[in-house]
This record gives structure tokens, C-alpha cells and sequence, in this order.
């Protein structure tokens, strides 16, 4: 997760952190469908509008790193080093969220996601928006004015690896296997491109 600077950051982060642990306490000893957005402000002691102006809804509060979770994924392609290959750099970030989510104590997390329609749906929905914010990212490294259909594309294989490795028997091997596929359809969609990820002669 991000660290905020600044006291008053610091603060904020530190009760948006306390809301969601409460939750996911909760949700995981009642059920989700038990718990209502009164009994979780009520667990963390905060009020219901301090509870709403951290998270936007009842399902948010499982995905609390909803955020954090696009802004790696772009930032491995922003931030990555000069002359650094773009497939590569969202590899590497890719396998360590799977890291994350199946670590131990997630199973029980992706049970109550996978039992629950609503979070399902919600989960969708996220996953749409990050592949959104990927293909802007992509466009924006390729200097193109908006993300085109191949952006796109290569932006929701990077984003379903994510779910598709949490639900293998080997979820490293899997991130690997799959980013074999999408290494070669970059390849295809960007010929004019070198192995270093910067423009070809």
C-alpha cells in the first residue's frame, strides 16, 4: 500500500485501514449478507458518514486496496526504469499482487467473494475500470492521443492473469505461463517495437 505523508494523511489512511479491517472481521465471523454498514461503523467506532467518506459502498469495504491495486499496475508502467521493457515491468508487478492475494488467510476472502453475487459483480465492475486504466497507460507509453482496441486488449489479459493465477494450483507459474501469451501478442501488436521496448529501427 502507498504510505501517505503528512500527519493528517498519515490519520486518514490509519481509519480508512481500521474501517476495513472491522469489516473484514465481521464479514468473515457473521457472513456478509449478516453484517450491515451500521454493525461495521459500530465495530470501528467510527460514525456511518465517516464510514461513507472512505468507501463509497458496503462492497468496497472487501476491496479496500481496490486503488493501491490500479495505481501499481500503472505505476509499473510509468515508473519503470528507462529502456525497460513494458511486459516485463507488469510481469514482475502482476506476480507480486498474486503474492498478495494468495497469501495465507485470502482463501477464506476469495470464498465469501466467489459465494456473494454482489461482490462478485462488484469485482467485475473493478476489474473493467483497471483495464481501462492500463490501456490509458499503454497508449500514453506508445504515444498514441487515446488507448486503441490492441491496447485494450493487451490490458484485460494482463488483468484476468490476475484472477485467472489466484485460481491455479500454482499461481506463480501460472502468472509466468500466462505472460508468455501476452509477451507474444505484444509482439504482434507492437512489430515496430524492439525487445527493450523502445522504437525499432
Amino acid at each position: 500500500m502507498t504510505v501517505p505523508s503528512g500527519r493528517r494523511e498519515r490519520k486518514k489512511a490509519a481509519t480508512r485501514q481500521k474501517i476495513a479491517d472491522a469489516a473484514l472481521r465481521l464479514f468473515l465471523e457473521r457472513g456478509y449478507d449478516a453484517v450491515g454498514i451500521r454493525d461495521v461503523a459500530a465495530e470501528a467506532d467510527v460514525a456511518v458518514t465517516t464510514l461513507f467518506s472512505h468507501f463509497a459502498s458496503k462492497e468496497a469495504l472487501v476491496f479496500e486496496q481496490d486503488e493501491d491495486f490500479e495505481q501499481r499496475l500503472t505505476q509499473a508502467i510509468t515508473g519503470r526504469a528507462p529502456h525497460e521493457p513494458l511486459v516485463p515491468a507488469l510481469h514482475r508487478e502482476t506476480q507480486a499482487l498474486v503474492r498478495h492475494c494468495t497469501a495465507d488467510g485470502a482463501a477464506p476472502i476469495w470464498r465469501m467473494i466467489d459465494e456473494s453475487p454482489a461482490l462478485r459483480r462488484y469485482e467485475k465492475s473493478m476489474r473493467l475500470r483497471h483495464a481501462e486504466s492500463l490501456a490509458t497507460a499503454i497508449a500514453a507509453d506508445l504515444d498514441l492521443s487515446q488507448a486503441s482496441t490492441a491496447c485494450r486488449a493487451i490490458a484485460r489479459f494482463v488483468i484476468d492473469a490476475h484472477s485467472l493465477a489466484r485460481e491455479a494450483a500454482d499461481p506463480e507459474a501460472a502468472v509466468d505461463e500466462i505472460f508468455r501469451m501476452i509477451e507474444a501478442a505484444w509482439e504482434v501488436t507492437c512489430p515496430s517495437r524492439n525487445s527493450t521496448g523502445t522504437a525499432g529501427p
